[in-house]
Order: C-alpha cells, then sequence, then structure tokens
C-alpha cells in the first residue's frame, strides 16, 4: 500500500519533467553528491574564524550522518531504490548502487543547511532552500521514495541540533 502512494507521488512528479528543468534538476542534485557541497561549505567556514563554530557543526553532523544514515542504515535496511522496482523510467542521473533508505543526499544537505540556520538565520536561509532542492531532485530523478526523502530530513534535523547542543554546551564549560 504505501509503495503504491509513493510511486503515485513519483509518477506525478514525471509529469513536470521538461529539458529545462531536467538540467536544473540533474545539477542541482549533483551538488549533494557525496556531500561535496556540504563539505567544501564545512571546510569554508571552518578556515575563517567568525564562522569556525559553524563549520565544526556542519562537518561534524556530516560525519555522524554518514556513519549513521549511509553505513549503517543503508546496509541495515536495504530498501531498493524506485529505479530498480520500476526500470521503465528513464533515468537522467546513473543509477546508483547503494540502497535507497535514508536518502543521503537529503540527509547531508538538512545536517548542512540546518547547522549553518542554527548559528546564523539570514545565512541559513539559503542554504535551507539548497537543502530542499536537493531533496527534490531525488524524487523528480526518480532515485528515491518520498519517505526515503523525508527519513533523511528527519535524520539530518535530528543530528543537527544534536551537534548543536553539544557543541554549545561544550562551549560553556
Amino acid at each position: 500500500m504505501l509503495y503504491q502512494i509513493e510511486f503515485a507521488i513519483l509518477y506525478a512528479l514525471q509529469s513536470l519533467h521538461s529539458p529545462w528543468l531536467d538540467q536544473v534538476m540533474t545539477h542541482i542534485t549533483t551538488l549533494g553528491d557525496h556531500g561535496f557541497i556540504w563539505i567544501l561549505t564545512g571546510v569554508i567556514l571552518t578556515c575563517l574564524p567568525k564562522t569556525r563554530k559553524i563549520g565544526i557543526c556542519v562537518l561534524l553532523s556530516l560525519a555522524a550522518g554518514g556513519l549513521l544514515g549511509n553505513m549503517i542504515l543503508k546496509n541495515l535496511i536495504q530498501r531498493p531504490r524506485p529505479c530498480w522496482i520500476d526500470t521503465q523510467v528513464v533515468l537522467l542521473v546513473q543509477n546508483p548502487r547503494d540502497y535507497s533508505f535514508p536518502s543521503g543526499h537529503t540527509l547531508a544537505s538538512l545536517e548542512g543547511a540546518l547547522s549553518i540556520w542554527l548559528y546564523n538565520r539570514r545565512l541559513g536561509v539559503p542554504f535551507l532552500f539548497l537543502a530542499v532542492l536537493i531533496a527534490f531532485s531525488r524524487l523528480y530523478l526518480f532515485v528515491h521514495f518520498p519517505t526515503d526523502v523525508l527519513a533523511g530530513a528527519v535524520l539530518g534535523g535530528f543530528i543537527a541540533i544534536s551537534v548543536h547542543r553539544i557543541i554549545e554546551q561544550r562551549s560553556m564549560c
């Protein structure tokens, strides 16, 4: 039943495809590949004294999410991707080889963006917008189910908030 609802959402999103949007979504999703944009952002923020604490939170969150989400949960749950189940949908990106749940792109994006937002709302808003676009791109490109993206967002939010709290508690000591 859940698969039916999720596939219905994914198929509805397929009706949005256009050559222009296909290119945009492929580029947006690429920013999230291997957490690239978030790792780069974390490193840059860590190098600047004024934003060092933000950068550390971004990088620690990414490390925790990579371990928990990508290395443990994906391999423990072993959920197939929608593109593995319905091979009739033409993929615009390379067929992923790892499991689907949770979405690693969404996980890393929420960790990075929320880590920034928790310290600097004005700077964090565009990063949150980018995180939402990356998460949406995973659905648009038919490589994740909606619950994969939702789980990645929830887990990413939980990790970012937890890391933020730990860093702030240590700063008070």
